[in-house]
């Protein structure tokens, strides 16, 4: 019983890749040439993530500035610290709504990427960081969800959205770039964003350092 249950972890897991695949490599292509043209004109990627989103956020800055596979000089990118513990952290009930928008107010410029991941769509702190983000002209490349907590809030008090990207995906300009799954589990949501963070960084490399094939 324990085996399967294991199992169906690993055939949802596999099969929520296999549907998203057609449906976010456009937007993370474009998130790609956005961080690409953010690096190579001098600028900096600032990076942070709701609650446990933050440790996807801090892996993300690591390979940007130490490496990904191939060895290549290193990139500018700093992740914002969080609470990754807060359970409220993925909500517009955040303890520290402003945790995240007053570094970036402190250490944004215009042509900086702010990279932010919310499961829920909904996170106060992730959305002040954007909000403060288009404060100093960053552009901002999101990647949202629609986790079930979220929609929880939503329903307590959050504007209804109609679809993936919560009110974060709302406060987004048309020069930004979002990557929303359409999923209402959080850990599905999280493990397509890992996916998609390694995505970015292939992408880059390969921009930097020319093709090399990808292998299984």
């Amino acid at each position: 019983m324990l085996e399967q249950r294991i199992q169906q972890h690993f055939i949802d897991s596999a099969d929520l890749k296999y549907q998203t695949g057609p449906v976010l490599s456009k937007p993370i292509s474009q998130a790609m040439q956005a961080l690409l043209a953010c690096v190579t004109s001098g600028g900096k990627v600032l990076a942070c993530g709701a609650g446990v989103s933050g440790l996807l956020a801090a892996q993300f800055a690591s390979n940007f500035v130490g490496r990904f596979e191939r060895e290549r000089p290193e990139l500018g990118a700093i992740a914002l610290p969080g609470d990754t513990t807060d359970p409220a952290a993925d909500s517009p009930q955040a303890a520290d709504a402003d945790r995240f928008a007053r570094q970036v107010r402190a250490l944004g410029q215009a042509g900086d990427v702010l990279l932010v991941l919310s499961a829920s769509g909904h996170s106060a702190a992730v959305l002040a960081a954007v909000l403060a983000a288009h404060e100093r002209d960053m552009t901002v490349v999101a990647l949202l969800g629609n986790a079930a907590t979220g929609l929880a809030a939503a329903a307590s008090g959050a504007p209804a959205t109609g679809g993936t990207g919560g009110t974060i995906g709302r406060a987004l300009r048309e020069t930004d770039v979002q990557i929303s799954v359409p999923h209402e589990r959080a850990a599905r949501i999280h493990e397509i964003h890992l996916l998609a963070l390694h995505c970015l960084c292939d992408g880059v490399d390969a921009q930097l350092l020319g093709e090399q094939e990808v292998s299984s």
